[in-house]
């Protein structure tokens, strides 16, 4: 199937009441936000699995609707930055079937306004992108944005508001999965903030050596990468340990669990006036 790069197909929006569908697909999960002009009305997280079909997703999608009083037929546009291609038949026969859109991807052909100085930008996430175009629009540039997904990734944009590149690290919780799978009297335990640094017990030195190691690793890229590009506005994190990384790091300065859709909003924005 042939992805759509930026060209909406929209239903005629006919009235204000109008809703816009946007879903940001992760490998561990999927968020879908609907939007009535500037407001968030709805938002659902789902596990990321690639063996839902088309009639699951309408099975889910059809009471959330319900529940909050929002008439599928009302949806003119459907937005996705997805980086699991596996699922990108049935999210496009989920929305031709539940809203009657053609849904837009966005990939690294679509006019996002972001200038991407990546040596091959194909191989860039769409979410990268759609985070970098979030957090300069919001707060300037230079700007870095930490996704703590199921990799970790720090994307930079410079002081021109181009995207030019990053870091790619193991998330926290696939990092605690090795310790937990590789040394075998060690066991599986909660991911969370200890009381103490130093633990007393094996589950809490476990879990201190989880939570400060990995805020070492996040706020050791952060001091080498602002000593290599001086004046970084501001440090977003966003994902979904964000809060829980944040409130130990020294340079994470906000954390925006929106900034993706934020994102995705402002292509919808940028295509609708092309």
């Amino acid at each position: 199937m042939t992805a759509d790069h930026g060209a909406l197909r929209s239903k005629p929006a006919g009235n204000t009441g109008s809703l816009l569908i946007l879903i940001d697909v992760g490998n561990t999960n999927a968020v879908f936000g609907v939007y009535r002009g500037d407001q968030l009305v709805k938002s659902l997280r789902l596990a990321t699995t690639g063996k839902r079909t088309a009639d699951e997703y309408l099975a889910l999608l059809l009471p959330l609707f319900s529940s909050a009083g929002l008439d599928p037929a009302e949806v003119h546009d459907v937005v996705i930055s997805s980086v699991v291609p596996p699922l990108h038949g049935t999210l496009t026969d989920m929305s031709r079937r539940l809203f009657g859109v053609e849904p837009v991807f966005i990939d690294s052909h679509t006019d996002t306004g972001l200038p991407v100085r990546y040596d091959n930008p194909a191989e860039v996430g769409a979410d990268r992108i759609v985070n970098a175009l979030a957090a300069r629009e919001l707060h300037g540039a230079p700007v870095v944005v930490v996704d703590f997904g199921t990799a970790t990734t720090f994307d930079v944009v410079n002081a021109a508001g181009e995207y030019v590149g990053g870091l790619i690290t193991p998330g926290i919780s696939i990092s605690a999965e090795a310790l937990f799978s590789n040394a075998s009297r060690l066991y599986r335990v909660d991911i969370r903030q200890p009381e103490h640094l130093v633990g007393t017990d094996t589950a809490g030195a476990m879990q201190s050596g989880i939570y400060y190691g990995y805020i070492g690793l996040v706020d050791g890229i952060m001091e080498r990468l602002k000593a290599e590009m001086p004046g970084i506005k501001k440090v977003i994190a966003t994902g979904g340990l964000a809060e829980l990384i944040a409130s130990g790091s020294r340079h994470i300065d906000e954390v925006d669990q929106l900034l993706t859709l934020t994102g995705l909003k402002l292509i919808h924005e940028r295509l609708h006036r092309r």
